[in-house]
């Protein structure tokens, strides 16, 4: 992805609210899929990762890769994707 679509879609996503919350318990099963579900109705989502800044660090690069995500921006707590629906 290019730095432009990079920024109109941080752009588009500045308004948005977290839509899933990653916690004490990580990426389990269930809250990646709720990830995917998020990103299969919206494409544009952002995530808010509660925990030290390794393991949001960690958690950002995982979401990306198990969900096929690209991760346009971490600020914070708060991770933000976008994957292109697929229909």
């Amino acid at each position: 992805m290019i730095s432009g679509q990079k920024k109109h879609l941080r752009a588009l996503a500045h308004h948005l609210k977290p839509l899933v919350i990653v916690a004490g318990k990580g990426l389990s099963e269930s809250v990646v899929a709720e990830i995917e579900r998020a990103l299969n109705d919206h494409e544009l989502i952002k995530v808010k990762l509660r925990g030290d800044r390794e393991a949001r660090q960690a958690w950002a690069a995982d979401i990306a890769r198990q969900c096929g995500a690209e991760l346009i921006q971490v600020i914070g707590q708060v991770a933000c994707y976008y994957r292109k629906n697929q229909g």
